[in-house]
């Protein structure tokens, strides 16, 4: 029986792809893509030559039927997105929610993602976090950040270079300039970057320093009141 695979893509680094997804490419029927020219850089870097189709969340609805059709007919299909494992922040769950309905067997391979790495290396606790992801850049926006404000477990946030600054200045107003944050950039790329210290400090950098390149910002959850008590004692 034919499935359908998420493969991740390298999110900088091409020799980040694991010896698992390059194989699963090597023998998929078909390859969909969120863009079909960064995906085709990939595979000829790799050596690969197959059919390559659009999946992007312009059309995801209107095309998830019809790929979780070109499975059951037969097709091996693999789902890439730009970079990291598709359904993250990226296009991906309209058409696995839509193979799962119809019986169709899924195969997500485990691979290259931002969050993991910016989480690990801010030197917050991992034992419990949340993927917040994008912010609604309007509508909801701060409403969200309001819920955000009481959670007590490490967040952490995408955003691209041109709302960085404005992104840091809301988490002062919401979360406090004391808020401690470790912020990564270009991560697994020549000039990755992660600058840590309060979100104040990293504001101060950022407005100094123009953002480049792709940002995730991992933002400590707020003190319990445990973690208060103990850092009033220590004082």
């Amino acid at each position: 029986m034919a499935k359908l695979y998420l493969v991740p893509t390298p999110i900088g680094n091409l020799d980040d792809i694991t010896l698992r997804a390059v194989e699963v490419l090597r023998t998929v029927d078909l390859i969909l893509a969120e863009d079909t020219r960064t995906t085709s850089f990939l595979l000829r870097h790799l050596g690969i030559e197959k059919p390559l189709r659009s999946h992007h969340k312009f059309n995801e609805h209107a095309t998830a039927q019809f790929f979780t059709e070109t499975v059951a007919a037969g097709q091996n299909v693999a789902l890439v997105s730009d970079a990291g494992t598709p359904g993250i922040s990226d296009p991906g769950f309209l058409l696995v929610r839509t193979c799962v309905e119809q019986g169709i067997e899924v195969e997500t391979l485990p691979g290259a993602t931002a969050l993991i790495p910016a989480l690990v290396n801010s030197g917050f606790p991992c034992d419990r976090f949340c993927f917040e992801g994008f912010l609604p850049q309007k509508k909801g926006r701060t409403k969200h950040l309001e819920r955000c404000r009481e959670e007590e477990r490490t967040m952490i946030f995408y955003e691209s270079p041109y709302r960085v600054v404005k992104c840091l200045e809301q988490f002062a107003e919401f979360f406090g300039e004391e808020r401690p944050i470790s912020v990564s950039r270009e991560l697994t790329k020549k000039f990755e970057e992660t600058v840590r210290g309060t979100i104040g400090e990293v504001l101060a950098h950022f407005r100094e320093h123009e953002p480049k390149g792709e940002f995730v910002l991992v933002v400590a959850g707020k003190p319990t009141k445990k973690k208060r008590n103990e850092t009033e004692e220590d004082d």
